[in-house]
């Protein structure tokens, strides 16, 4: 069965974490809008040349560049049998620009998949996480606390919450997210290739939902 997916998730949602489950499930590569960016850099592609300067000075990738490097990764021999793109497409543009490219492929079996989190349920989450210094595990205040107050159980490192982990970052980052990603979602909808799937509750059980709406 191949497996053509887009994966679509609020900051914060699990969406990672359910992604690369999935991808392990299916033997496909779970394609991540940084991770692809940092290779196609590191590759020194004429397309990840491109990029450099403007991650180096922390800007985003134009959709023309960011759709170019995911065309040339769609074409590598792993992506043959399918694939989980995640945080791309980000906007209307790239969505409309990449479905040209999958069905140019012959790739006509895209599915896209939306985890539905609450923006509450989402700034809890996230401003309870924190972070060791030292080792990087992650810890959460409320439902995976450490075993002594602000140190790591595993190295015995301070925990600190990141700079991003604050409410108002977090607030931020999902006013921005909804307002990109609402027309791509949009879109998808009225192509009915949108599933939506509710991603409240533990990891298994969300996956055990994400499975049976992709059957």
């Amino acid at each position: 069965m191949t497996m053509k997916l887009i994966f679509i998730g609020p900051p914060g949602s699990g969406k990672g974490t359910q992604a690369k489950r999935l991808a392990s499930r299916f033997g496909i590569p779970h394609i991540s809008t940084g991770d692809i960016l940092r290779e196609a850099v590191a590759d020194g592609t004429a397309l990840g040349q491109q990029a450099a300067p403007i991650m180096a000075a922390g800007q985003l990738v134009p959709d023309d560049l960011m759709v170019g490097i995911i065309r040339e990764r769609l074409t590598k021999a792993d992506a043959k049998k399918g694939f989980i793109l995640d945080g791309f497409p980000r906007t209307l543009v790239q969505a409309e620009k990449l479905d040209t490219i999958v069905s140019g492929n012959g790739q006509g079996d895209l599915r896209v998949l939306q985890l539905l989190v609450p923006d509450e349920a989402i700034v809890k989450r996230i401003a309870l996480r924190r972070t060791c210094a030292q080792c990087g595990a992650i810890y959460h205040l409320e439902n995976q606390p450490p075993a002594a107050k602000d140190v790591c159980d595993k190295c015995g490192g301070a925990l600190i919450a990141r700079p991003d982990d604050t409410e108002t970052a977090v607030r931020k980052r999902l006013e921005s997210f909804h307002r990109q990603t609402a027309p791509v979602a949009s879109h998808y909808k009225a192509k009915q290739l949108l599933r939506e799937v509710n991603g409240i509750g533990p990891v298994d059980q969300v996956f055990e939902r994400i499975e049976k709406s992709l059957n």
